[in-house]
C-alpha cells in the first residue's frame, strides 16, 4: 500500500471543548503491541490493537475515529486484511475506519521522524538519545489510537535500534525479554500488567550512565532502583536516588501505598519541555530535577529534587493507578499529588519553611492568574488547548482544595476517605466528584457547598472584625466573604472556607477558646459558609489578639485592620510560625505601600526605627531554626507588592524596595557582617540538612542586604572565588549581588564563573539566568547578545527558561522599560519560538497577557505586541488562545 502522507495545514478556527459535552468512549482499546524500528533518520511504528465496541456508548455509528498528528501512514489491517484507501480516511488529525465490527484487531503501521520533533512531544531525539513525552496528547504523534485518558489499555512495547549507539532500551513495566540481531541491532522487550492510558507511555533509547539501589517495600518485596543520566554525569545522581528512597518510604507510612512492579526507572534528558513525567514505571526528567552535587547545585535545586522526585513517585497511586476521565479533571491527579508532595517536603525538610514557600508561589503565581484574563477553575469548563491549562490554578490552588478537605475531615477521616479512594476506583479513569464522594462517604459531611473551590474562580477575600466586651469576658469574630468576578463568571456563591485561628494574650502566650459551649482548645477552625457570621468566644480575660488564617488554612486573602504594633507583635511572639512570617510581611508590605506613595509624591524616605528594631531582634535569636530566621527577614518580592496595587507602579516598586535593602544595610551593616561571619565557613564540608541549609541561607541573605553598600563589593568576590568550584549555593549567592552592582567586578565574575563551568550545561543556564535578572539598564542589550551566544539553543527548553524566561518573568523593571522595547523583544523571541515549540512558546508569553494591570502608556505597548502576534495566520493554537483570551 502507497503511504498516506498528512500535511500539517495553517490553523484554521480553533475548537473549543466543553467539559458539558463529554461523552465514553465509543471504541475501548483492551490491549496495544508497540513495535518500534528506531532509526537516526526516521522510525517506523507498528501497533496492533485489540479494540471493542463500548457498551455504555450510546454511539451506534459502527464508526472509529482515532487520533493522530504528524504521521505518515504506511498500512492499516483490520483482522489481518488490508484496508483500501477508499475504507478508511485520513485528515491532518484522524484516522476514520467508517465501518468496524463490535470488536476486532487493528494493526497501524506510522512512519515519524523524530530528529524533526521540535516541538518535544510524542517521540523525539535528545542528545543523541530517543525519548517520549505523550501527557497531554503526544502519543497521537507515534501513532494514530484514541488519545484520551478514559481509555485504559494493557501496554506491551518492543524496542530494536542500533546496539552500539542505543544499548539501553527502556519502557513501561517489566523487561521480559531481549536479544540481538546479526545485523549490529537489538531489540528489548516490556510488559506492563496495569492497564493505562496513552499519556503514561514512554519509551527511552539511548547510551547513558547508571546508578543502582534497591528498596525493599513494607510486604518484603525487593525493588530495582535505576535512574539513568547522560554519560558522566554519575555522581550528580545519588540525591535524586536519595530522594526516591525518601518518598517510597513517606508513601508506604503516610498512605499505605507501596510501589506495584519489579524496577522503578527514572531518566534525566536535556531537552524536555516540563519539569518531570510520571509515566509509569519509567519516569522521564528534566536534567534540571535529578542532577546535583554540591560544586553545581544549590540548596534550592536540592529541595526542588526532594519535591519532584516525591512528586512523580507519588503520582504512581494518584495518577496512575487511579488517572482522570478526561482533561477538565487534571486536578484530580495533580492538585492531589501536588498536595502529597508538599506533605513529604514539609515532613522530611522543614514544616515551616516549606509552607512558607508554597505560599509565597501560590501568592505570586496563582492568585495573579486568578485575578487576570486566563482565569479559570480549578476544574475548568472549556480550553482550546490543553496545554495550557498545566496551571498554577490546576496544580498549586488544586493543592490547597485539598488541605482545606483533610482541614475540614481531620487527618484520620482523610487518610480514611484516601484509603477508600484507592479502593474503589484503583484501575479506573474517574472524575473529581467521585473522589470527593468517598470524602462525603467517609465522613458523612456534606460537601456539595465545598464542591465549588473546583467550579468557580477567582481568590476569596475574607474580611475580620473584632470585638471585645470586657463585662462579659467575650470576644467576638465576624467573617464575611466576597469573591470578585472573573471571565465568564460575574455571580459567586459563598464558599466553605476553614479559617484555622487562635487568640493570644498581650505576653503572647495561647488563650483557651471556647466556642459557644465547645470544649476548651488553644486553636479552632472556623467553618465560614455563608457571606457573614459571628463566632463569639467565652471566658476571655483580657483584651486578645487575634492569629487568623494559621498555616493559610485556606487559599483566601484575609482583611483585618491590624495596628503595626499587633503585627510586630506577632511577628516576635505568634505561637504559628507560618503566622509569624505572615505578620512579617504584612508589616513590611504595609511600609513598602506607604513609601510607594511617598516616593510618587517626591517625598524624602525615611525607615522607620520600629523596623530596624524587630530586624535586629530576629536576628539575635539563639534559634537552631537558622533557615526560618531568614525567611523572616526576606522583604516581599515585586512581583507580590504589585499584585497589592490597582496599578502597578513598576518603577516606584523597585526603587522603594531597594532603598529598604540599601538602609537596611547601613544601618544594621555591623550585625549583619557579624551574622555573615558566624556562619561563614568557607573551609566546611557541604551537607545537605536542614540546619546547614539554614545557617547558609542566613549567611548569603546578609551578604545581599550588605553588598547594597559599595564597601562590601570585594567581599561578595572573595566569597565567589574562594566557593567557585566547591560550593554552587554560596557561588551563586555572591555572583547574583555581583551581578547587579555596576563595577568591573561583575564582568570579572561572570568571565571567571563561564570558564570554568562551560562544559555543564545546567550551570551555564543558572549563568543566562544571573543575566538576564539584572536590574542594571544592560539587562535588554545583554539578553539579546546571549542569544547568539554558543551556549544559547532556543530549542532547548531550560535555555529558553533561563534567557528569555527570567528576563520576561522575573525582570519587571527592564522588561517593563518605558520605551517598550522589552515587550517588542518577548514578542519576537515568542513568535520564533511558536514555529519550533508552541508549548514554551505558550509560557513565556505569559507576562505579556497582564497588560491590564499596567499604566495606559504600558498597556498600550504590550497590547500592540500582542496585536502583531495575531497576524500570523500560522499561530499555533497554544498562542493563539492566550493571546486572544488576553485581549478580550
Amino acid at each position: 500500500m502507497s503511504e498516506s502522507l498528512v500535511i500539517q495545514k495553517s490553523r484554521q478556527e480553533p475548537q473549543t471543548i466543553y467539559l458539558k459535552d463529554y461523552q465514553v468512549p465509543p471504541y475501548l482499546v483492551d490491549e496495544i503491541n508497540l513495535d518500534f524500528e528506531l532509526h537516526e533518520d526516521e522510525t517506523l511504528v507498528k501497533s496492533i490493537l485489540k479494540i471493542r465496541h463500548n457498551r455504555h456508548s450510546p454511539d451506534k455509528t459502527r464508526k472509529l475515529i482515532l487520533n493522530g498528528e504528524e504521521l505518515i501512514l504506511v498500512s492499516v489491517l483490520l483482522n489481518g486484511e488490508a484496508l483500501s484507501s477508499d475504507q478508511y480516511e485520513v485528515t491532518d488529525q484522524n484516522l476514520i475506519i467508517p465501518d468496524v465490527p463490535d470488536s476486532f484487531d487493528l494493526t497501524i503501521t506510522t512512519k515519524i521522524y523524530p530528529r524533526k520533533n521540535t516541538a518535544l512531544s510524542g517521540l523525539y531525539s535528545s542528545a543523541n538519545a530517543f525519548c517520549t513525552q505523550c501527557e497531554a496528547e503526544g502519543f497521537r504523534r507515534i501513532t494514530y489510537f484514541p488519545d484520551h485518558p478514559d481509555v485504559l489499555a494493557r501496554y506491551t512495547t518492543t524496542i530494536t535500534a542500533d546496539a552500539a549507539r542505543y544499548p539501553y532500551l527502556l519502557s513501561n513495566g517489566n523487561l521480559v525479554d531481549s536479544g540481538k540481531r546479526s545485523d549490529g541491532r537489538h531489540w528489548a522487550k516490556w510488559e506492563d500488567p496495569f492497564k493505562k492510558p496513552s499519556y503514561l507511555f514512554a519509551l527511552v533509547a539511548g547510551d547513558f550512565d547508571l546508578i543502582e539501589d534497591q528498596f525493599t517495600t513494607q510486604s518484603g518485596r525487593n525493588i530495582l532502583l535505576h535512574i539513568y543520566v547522560e554519560k558522566g554525569y554519575a555522581d550528580q545522581a545519588h540525591h535524586a536516588m536519595y530522594a526516591l528512597k525518601e518518598a517510597m518510604r513517606w508513601d508506604e507510612k503516610a498512605y499505605g501505598r507501596e510501589y506495584d512492579l519489579d524496577i522503578y526507572m527514572i531518566v534525566a534528558i536535556s531537552d524536555f519541555n516540563m519539569g518531570a513525567m510520571e509515566n509509569k514505571g519509567l519516569n522521564i526528567f528534566n536534567t534540571k530535577y535529578v542532577l546535583a552535587k554540591p560544586e553545581t547545585a544549590t540548596d534550592d535545586d536540592y529541595i526542588h529534587i526532594m519535591s519532584v522526585v516525591g512528586h512523580e513517585y507519588f503520582h504512581n497511586w494518584t495518577g496512575n493507578r487511579v488517572t482522570c476521565r478526561d482533561w477538565f479533571q487534571l486536578s484530580l491527579k495533580e492538585g492531589l499529588t501536588i498536595f502529597r508532595d508538599q506533605s513529604f517536603t514539609e515532613d522530611v525538610l522543614s514544616r515551616a519553611v516549606m509552607r512558607i514557600r508554597d505560599v509565597n508561589h501560590l501568592r505570586e503565581i496563582q492568585f495573579p492568574e486568578d485575578a487576570g484574563p486566563l482565569a479559570h477553575p480549578v476544574r475548568p469548563e472549556s480550553y482550546i488547548e490543553i496545554n495550557n491549562f498545566y496551571t498554577s490554578t490546576v496544580y498549586n490552588k488544586g493543592a490547597e482544595v485539598l488541605r482545606m478537605l483533610q482541614t475540614i475531615l481531620g487527618p484520620a477521616l482523610f487518610r480514611k476517605g484516601m484509603d477508600l479512594y484507592f479502593a474503589r476506583h484503583d484501575g479506573q479513569a474517574v472524575t473529581i466528584e467521585d473522589y470527593v464522594k468517598t470524602m462525603e462517604d467517609v465522613s458523612g459531611i456534606n460537601l456539595a457547598q465545598f464542591r465549588l473551590w473546583y467550579s468557580q474562580a477567582g481568590t476569596p477575600i475574607v474580611t475580620v472584625q473584632g470585638d471585645y466586651d470586657f463585662k462579659k469576658q467575650q470576644y467576638t469574630l465576624t467573617l464575611q466573604q466576597t469573591c470578585p468576578p472573573t471571565p465568564d463568571q460575574a455571580y459567586k456563591k459563598p464558599m466553605h472556607i476553614p479559617v484555622k485561628m487562635g487568640l493570644l494574650d498581650q505576653k503572647g502566650h495561647a488563650i483557651p477558646l471556647q466556642l459557644n459551649d465547645e470544649p476548651f482548645e488553644t486553636e479552632k477552625v472556623l467553618h465560614l459558609t455563608t457571606p457573614s457570621q459571628t463566632f463569639r468566644f467565652n471566658n476571655v480575660p483580657s483584651q486578645p489578639i487575634p492569629s487568623l488564617l494559621r498555616n493559610f488554612s485556606a487559599p483566601v486573602k484575609l482583611k483585618y485592620a491590624y495596628s503595626d504594633e499587633e503585627l510586630l507583635f506577632l511577628f516576635k511572639h505568634d505561637t504559628d510560625a507560618f503566622n509569624r512570617w505572615e505578620a512579617g510581611q504584612q508589616y513590611m508590605l504595609r511600609l513598602i505601600l506607604q513609601l510607594v506613595q511617598d516616593y510618587t509624591q517626591e517625598k524624602t524616605l525615611h525607615l522607620p526605627q520600629d523596623m530596624l528594631d524587630i530586624f535586629a531582634f530576629i536576628l539575635k535569636q539563639d534559634t537552631n531554626d537558622k533557615l526560618m530566621i531568614a525567611e523572616m527577614l526576606v522583604l516581599p518580592s515585586e512581583r507580590y507588592i504589585g499584585e497589592q496595587m490597582n496599578v502597578i507602579d513598576v518603577d516606584s516598586i523597585h526603587a522603594v524596595r531597594e532603598f529598604i535593602l540599601a538602609q537596611t544595610a547601613y544601618q544594621l551593616h555591623a550585625l549583619l557582617l557579624e551574622t555573615y561571619h558566624q556562619y561563614h565557613d568557607p573551609a566546611g564540608e557541604y551537607r545537605f540538612n536542614m540546619e546547614a541549609v539554614g545557617k547558609r541561607q542566613l549567611k548569603n541573605l546578609c551578604l545581599s542586604y550588605l553588598m547594597h553598600l559599595p564597601q562590601y563589593d570585594e567581599l561578595g568576590m572573595q566569597q565567589f572565588e574562594a566557593s567557585l568550584k566547591s560550593n554552587m549555593t554560596d557561588t551563586l549567592a555572591a555572583l547574583t549581588a555581583l551581578s547587579n552592582i555596576d563595577s568591573p567586578l561583575r564582568t570579572k565574575a561572570l568571565d571567571q564563573f563561564y570558564a570554568v563551568w562551560q562544559q555543564d550545561a545546567l550551570v551555564v543556564d543558572k549563568w543566562f539566568a544571573i543575566q538576564a535578572a539584572t536590574k542594571l539598564p544592560i539587562a535588554l542589550p545583554q539578553v539579546r547578545k546571549l542569544m547568539q551566544h554558543e551556549a544559547f539553543d532556543i530549542k532547548n527548553p531550560n535555555k529558553v527558561y533561563s534567557l528569555i524566561g527570567t528576563f520576561g518573568h522575573r525582570n519587571a523593571i527592564r522588561f517593563h522599560s518605558l520605551d517598550g522595547e522589552g515587550y517588542a523583544y518577548l514578542r519576537e523571541a515568542v513568535h520564533q519560538l511558536d514555529k519550533l515549540n508552541p508549548q514554551v512558546a505558550a509560557r513565556m508569553v505569559k507576562p505579556l497577557t497582564t497588560w491590564k494591570r499596567y499604566d495606559k502608556e504600558r498597556q498600550e505597548l504590550m497590547r500592540e505586541q500582542l496585536e502583531l502576534l495575531l497576524h500570523d495566520k500560522k499561530l499555533s493554537t497554544d498562542l493563539y488562545e492566550l493571546v486572544t483570551k488576553s485581549l478580550e
